[in-house]
């Protein structure tokens, strides 16, 4: 059982509940969380790098799946002057299978900053935190509350899904009154800082092991007693999700000597600055091989690709590489990648792995 010696209520509220009841499910939440809480590698100590690392490659991405990434970057870039003087095309390749690769280069665009304003260390304020680049409030919350033990919230999906049933809210959460709404409630549910550390990963893991979106575990749940949802499955309450349009693409991979023509987008629009295939045929074309078509779905489009293999007579430019060059420096984004398994599963191209 935690025990909570010197408990707090930012600004004296409790949000409906009697004074004695919240505190309890307070204690009862910590309590739940020293039993339960998963045993994560950026929970070994309160490092704020390593926890702003594994907060932005969480993003989009589940715990589970985003470990063996957290493990490898770490190892490679230990402190954020490493990060500071990452190569971008190493850095990368290190994020390849992540997706959404603005959000490595705003790593290091953070880590340059640290390294010429704080000292190389990230600020210990949600204040300072959010003035950098790809942290946004949730991110700043969760690096000052967790690692500087600032008595701030920290609002992801998790958390607003918790109090949306812990308070049976019916309006749209993606509404910025309903968002002020229960930004207010977390706020005056904060502790203080001798358990804001805690207090706010338990809130977050209540979301994503019992709280969670489809049939949650309401008879595992330290709040069950307290929680005023009716119906829990049916909040947090969203707007009905609209249809992304659907791109038709073609693919043309230009193969000469047993090398890939590589192409690196535009510093505009999706996969910005990111190596691919080209969308243009070329000539001189000796053969031609149909691969598997693909559709890759991006937050706000498909696209729906039809991609071939087109041997050349001759190398145009100088931006030809082999099988095994591309595979251990390229980061080839996951729109293009299973066109790249396809080839090496087939032995289209020479690879010696």
């Amino acid at each position: 059982m935690v025990k909570l010696r010197s408990l707090e209520i930012v600004n004296g509220s409790t949000a409906g509940f009697n004074t004695l009841v919240f505190l309890e499910m307070i204690r009862e939440l910590l309590s739940w969380y020293d039993v339960n809480k998963r045993e994560l590698p950026f929970r070994k100590d309160k490092d704020p790098y390593r926890i702003w690392i594994s907060e932005i490659m969480a993003q989009q991405t589940r715990i589970e799946a985003m470990l063996p990434y957290y493990d490898r970057f770490i190892k490679k870039y230990p402190d954020v002057k490493s990060l500071a003087n990452a190569d971008d095309e190493e850095l990368h390749k290190m994020w390849q299978g992540l997706g959404y690769y603005s959000r490595c280069r705003n790593l290091k665009k953070s880590a340059i900053e640290c390294m010429e304003r704080y000292d190389g260390k990230l600020p210990g304020s949600k204040e300072e935190l959010v003035k950098l680049p790809g942290i946004g409030p949730y991110t700043a919350g969760a690096i000052a509350s967790i690692a500087y033990d600032e008595n701030v919230s920290a609002i992801d999906g998790n958390v607003i899904r918790v109090f949306s049933r812990l308070y049976d809210i019916h309006e749209d959460v993606t509404l910025s009154s309903t968002k002020k709404k229960i930004e207010k409630l977390v706020n005056e549910s904060l502790p203080g800082s001798e358990y804001i550390s805690d207090y706010n990963q338990a809130l977050m893991e209540l979301g994503a092991l019992i709280c969670i979106p489809q049939n949650p575990r309401c008879d595992k749940c330290p709040l069950q007693n307290e929680c005023e949802a009716k119906d829990p499955s049916s909040l947090p309450v969203t707007p009905p999700k609209k249809g992304r349009p659907c791109l038709e693409k073609q693919i043309f991979i230009w193969v000469c000597d047993e090398k890939i023509h590589l192409k690196k987008r535009e510093e505009k629009g999706l996969l910005h600055g990111l190596y691919g295939f080209d969308e243009t045929k070329p000539e001189n074309i000796i053969k031609e091989i149909r691969l598997n078509p693909y559709s890759h779905i991006f937050s706000h489009v498909t696209w729906k690709m039809d991609a071939k293999v087109v041997y050349v007579d001759s190398c145009v430019d100088t931006c030809f590489y082999t099988l095994d060059q591309i595979v251990e420096k390229y980061a080839i984004p996951s729109a293009f990648k299973p066109f790249l398994d396809e080839i090496i599963d087939r032995k289209l191209v020479k690879y010696k792995p």
